[in-house]
């Protein structure tokens, strides 16, 4: 992803707490971030957390955090946590990493 129309491209790390996994999270996700014009990932930790890792415009990000903490229907999320980083350019796509 490179910068166009003057949007800098940021990395963002963002920890989902919550009730978020077995009911649908990373699916949510991975429709959500496309819709964002995201590219990235997201997969499950083994402490019961979300991880994604984002790349794109900070405003996208953030509406992306925004929807986050909703998640879906049977999602219960408690806590976001997003660190800032600079972009990478590896990603061409986003996808649910396993």
């Amino acid at each position: 992803m490179t910068e166009s129309a003057g949007k800098r491209v940021i990395r963002a790390q963002i920890l989902v707490s919550g009730r978020v996994q077995g009911v649908g999270y990373r699916a949510f996700a991975a429709c959500a971030a496309p819709r964002h014009g995201l590219l990235g990932g997201v997969r499950n930790l083994d402490d019961g957390r979300v991880e994604l890792d984002v790349e794109g415009a900070r405003a996208a990000i953030e509406a992306l955090v925004h929807e986050l903490k909703a998640g879906p229907p049977s999602a219960r999320v408690t806590k976001i946590e997003t660190e800032w980083k600079e972009a990478t350019g590896r990603f061409s796509n986003f996808s649910i990493w396993y």
